[in-house]
């Protein structure tokens, strides 16, 4: 019996990571994709373009993760009458997340090149799309890795918020562990939580160590 217990306890908190992965990787992915358009659309020469970017960055910024899952899970449907899942939801808004914050260090990192390589460039014969893929676009790439890294943490990091609009991941399976079995046992509150902080050591210490180790290798270069 007891075999089953832990078997039935293992598949919870396994199905839990899993959401929790599915909702970062994805997230992930769209900001990384998102984020290069947006950062290169950040420094445009259009006012217009910039001033949109720039707002969409600070609303994501100022306003809490939290109230945007809300309005995303419960507001957007209200309006419009349609029906978006709490999986779905939480997808959307670390995407949208990730793109502003992504975007914003890609902007970052396009602006770290100096401007005399662009003018030698262009000096040399370069068109405008040749300095962009050959020269900018990769010296931009190797500055963005270590902070890209660090926000990819972050993000599976925050995916501790999608309880709260009812997505059984990790933290919400750990809570139903602690309904079911904490009654009696108070020693299960501090297992279980201790379990989880563990997994989600495991799970972003390898962010934060190599992204530290690859912005402290690019400073010493």
């Amino acid at each position: 019996m007891s075999g089953l217990f832990s078997i039935s306890v293992l598949i919870s908190v396994l199905h839990g990571v899993s959401i929790l992965l599915l909702v970062a990787l994805i997230s992930i992915l769209f900001a990384v994709i998102g984020g290069l358009i947006m950062g290169r659309l950040m420094i445009a020469k259009s006012k217009f373009i910039r001033f949109v970017c720039k707002f969409f960055l600070e609303s994501v910024r100022i306003i809490p993760l939290i109230v945007w899952l809300f309005i995303v899970y419960y507001g957007v449907p209200s309006i419009f009458d349609i029906h978006i899942g709490g999986l779905l939801s939480g997808i959307i808004v670390f995407s949208l997340w990730g793109i502003a914050e992504m975007g914003d260090l890609v902007r970052v990192s396009i602006l770290s090149i100096p401007k005399h390589q662009r003018e030698s460039a262009l000096a040399l014969g370069f068109n405008t799309m040749q300095i962009e893929f050959l020269i900018i676009l990769p010296q931009a790439l190797k500055a963005l890795v270590p902070s890209s890294i660090n926000l990819f943490g972050r993000i599976i990091k925050t995916t501790s918020l999608l309880p709260l609009i009812g997505v059984v991941e990790l933290l919400k399976v750990g809570q139903q562990l602690i309904e079911v079995f904490g009654r009696h046992d108070t020693s299960i509150n501090f297992i279980v939580y201790g379990a989880i902080l563990l997994i989600y050591f495991i799970l972003c210490y390898p962010f934060s160590y190599f992204g530290n180790r690859l912005e402290n290798k690019f400073i010493t270069q």
